[in-house]
């Protein structure tokens, strides 16, 4: 009896190849930045207490991270204003605050009248081919 290699054998019985690594989360670039986010944040301990201790944290960071941090991948704003439908109103504002600022010290401002960065309208993470002429989005790629 002659052995067959193992990707013949599993070929043979229907079990269809994948490159990816298990137990590597790196198809999703969202909770990759949330967890590198966490991860280096001042306040993560080397080993949690107990169970109680790593909710804790956990409820303090997601209050944090969705409702006062800054994310560049949506112009600057927070997911909470995002996610309410405040997003315009927000821009509109730092508008009004850039412009303020611009005409009492335009000499601060180098490169000219500054503008609020442009609010996406759509974020993908691998964005289909009929889409990418037409649709203006902001594309993430997985990083690995």
């Amino acid at each position: 009896m002659i052995a067959k290699s193992v990707a013949l054998l599993l070929a043979d019985l229907g079990v269809t190849k994948t490159h990816s690594r298990p137990h590597v989360s790196n198809d999703n670039p969202y909770p990759e930045s949330q967890f590198k986010t966490l991860k280096y944040s001042p306040e993560f301990p080397d080993q949690f207490g107990c169970l109680q201790d790593a909710r804790s944290l956990l409820l303090d960071f997601f209050e944090w991270y969705n409702t006062i941090h800054h994310h560049s991948g949506l112009g600057w704003l927070m997911p909470w204003d995002v996610h309410h439908g405040q997003a315009e109103q927000r821009v509109t504002k730092w508008e009004a605050v850039l412009r303020t600022a611009f005409a009492a010290t335009p000499e601060r401002f180098v490169r000219g009248d500054p503008h609020p960065p442009p609010l996406p309208r759509e974020v993908w993470i691998n964005r289909p081919k009929a889409t990418v002429a037409s649709t203006p989005a902001l594309d993430v790629e997985p990083r690995g």
